[in-house]
């Protein structure tokens, strides 16, 4: 019984709908407030913002992105001046990667927008169902994680 409840309201595919629908919105308020990067380059820009100097390799992890999206990400924004990357101290041919004041203040100017599309897509759902979907999200890519083989 259960695997047909599952099977007929189709949780993954909603998911993954409601994600990229999540994308789309996001990627058209940023084009209607003319910001000059993308919604994927605001996340890079802000896991800098919160933990600056990292690898590209962390980067990856944190925002989820395989490395060569990850190689093209920062190469647009450090051609764009708003990040800026170091050889590793230790002498490795290993880049860290460094968010810039441009960077840090495109996060400011930006965070506003990003508040007005997460407020427009939770608008009419209680706080207290939004903590329950929080938890259950979190327990889905626990799962997730617990099976699947991840490789950066």
């Amino acid at each position: 019984m259960r695997q047909e409840i599952l099977l007929k309201q189709k949780i993954g595919m909603r998911l993954s709908r409601a994600g990229a629908l999540a994308r789309l919105f996001a990627i058209q308020s940023f084009l209607k407030a003319g910001f000059e990067i993308t919604p994927e380059q605001f996340t890079v820009l802000m896991a800098l913002n919160e933990n600056n100097g990292m690898y590209l390799r962390q980067l990856a992890d944190i925002t989820f992105k395989d490395r060569p999206n990850m190689t093209r990400i920062v190469s647009i924004l450090e051609n764009g001046g708003y990040v800026t990357s170091e050889l590793a101290a230790d002498g490795r041919q290993v880049k860290k990667l460094y968010i810039t004041d441009k960077g840090r203040e495109t996060c400011t100017q930006i965070l506003p927008e990003i508040l007005n599309v997460w407020n427009t897509m939770i608008k009419g759902i209680p706080e207290d169902n939004i903590d329950d979907l929080l938890r259950i999200i979190d327990r889905i890519e626990f799962n997730l994680k617990e099976n699947t083989i991840l490789q950066s």
